[in-house]
């Protein structure tokens, strides 16, 4: 298992950018690069269940069961993830599962004179590290195409 960390200057504020992120649609939008479908159900609450699923070229649904470890809203979230769910069947024993989980991603929100710095620590695999390593910049930029889009809205907006 290794730690990755990427970070993010976003010219917009911490609520903006924690909005955008765990909203369904705008997450929807950010995490195509992951997968593009890429959704979630469940909830962001401390402690609740929540499952990250795409679909598959079979036509099928696969992903991962998460527990959300700690929510300090707007400023920190860890989300832990305990294994796999492949065409509705949740998998958190296999010796597949067992190389990984738990493991842990976690996202800070530093606000920086009006902007928001977002730093990611994730733990993975290390068989995955060339893939999250062109996967992750992609989706940080397209999250932060979607909340500076979103703030100069909102300017805009509030000065009409």
């Amino acid at each position: 298992m290794t730690t990755l960390n990427y970070s993010i200057l976003i010219n917009a504020g911490r609520t903006t950018v924690w909005t955008t992120m765990l909203e369904d649609q705008t997450y929807r939008a950010w995490t195509r690069p992951f997968r593009d479908g890429s959704y979630y159900e469940g909830s962001w609450k401390k402690g609740s269940e929540i499952r990250f699923l795409a679909p598959t070229d079979d036509g099928g649904e696969a992903g991962m069961i998460s527990r959300i470890k700690e929510n300090i809203p707007h400023e920190f979230i860890s989300i832990e993830h305990i294994g796999l769910i492949v065409n509705g069947e949740v998998d958190t024993t296999s010796d597949e599962v067992k190389k990984w989980a738990p493991s842990y991603e976690n996202y800070t929100f530093i606000e920086k004179g009006g902007a928001t710095e977002v730093v990611v620590d994730a733990q993975i695999d290390e068989e995955y590290v060339v893939m999250f390593n062109d996967m992750w910049p992609r989706a940080l930029k397209a999250l932060k195409d979607l909340c500076e889009r979103s703030h100069v809205h909102q300017r805009q907006t509030v000065s009409m």
